[in-house]
């Protein structure tokens, strides 16, 4: 199946992610959680646009990458748990703000593009390429909530509190794993079902 690269679909997912890491920025409600938020983005962002000439994902994958991103940057900008998400928490019958659990649903996406890689360099089989992206995910998950705790104590304060964001749930963190799990294991249907490795460009 040839088809020609398009480009346009990773270009518009940077620039709509760089303006909101600009956006979120300007004024966020505590610089010190926000820095502390932006930094996995950039770590992950950086990367991506130094080695695009070099290795180019899916665009299914660019788009997973960037809801992501988006995600967490707006999320680092109010603190998760003040986002105005008031439209959704209703629609589900919750008093709790969620927009931190539909962020950690979309650390999950992330398994997409560990997969096609793994697939694409010829390291694994799609099915055990599935098997370490779910795994790595689910690590990530793990040593994410570890560096909360790590933070929440040595911030302190509102700061550790607002970066911690379990809203009173003592069940946060292991709800938060679960959500990045079941984010996982949709984009690998999704990865299943596209099979990126075998169209070659890799446009979809």
């Amino acid at each position: 199946m040839t088809q020609i690269r398009n480009h346009s679909v990773p270009f518009i997912a940077f620039l709509i992610v760089t303006h909101i890491i600009i956006w979120s920025g300007l004024d966020p409600a505590f610089p010190d959680v926000w820095l502390a938020e932006i930094i996995p983005v950039v770590l992950i962002l950086a990367p991506l646009l130094i080695t695009y000439r070099f290795f180019q994902f899916s665009n299914t994958a660019y788009i997973l990458i960037a809801i992501w991103m988006s995600l967490h940057t707006i999320g680092a900008h109010y603190t998760f748990a003040n986002v105005p998400f008031d439209w959704f928490n209703d629609f589900i019958g919750s008093q709790r703000n969620n927009f931190d659990r539909v962020a950690h649903f979309s650390i999950g996406l992330y398994a997409f593009p560990i997969a096609e890689f793994l697939v694409r360099k010829g390291v694994c089989k799609p099915i055990w390429a599935s098997v370490f992206a779910l795994a790595a995910i689910m690590a990530i998950a793990a040593s994410y909530e570890i560096i909360e705790w790590w933070y929440a104590v040595l911030a302190g304060g509102n700061a550790g509190v607002e970066f911690l964001g379990s809203q009173g749930d003592i069940w946060d963190a292991q709800k938060d794993m679960l959500a990045d799990t079941l984010g996982a294991i949709t984009s690998l249907v999704i990865f299943h079902i596209i099979k990126p490795y075998q169209l070659e460009n890799n446009v979809n």
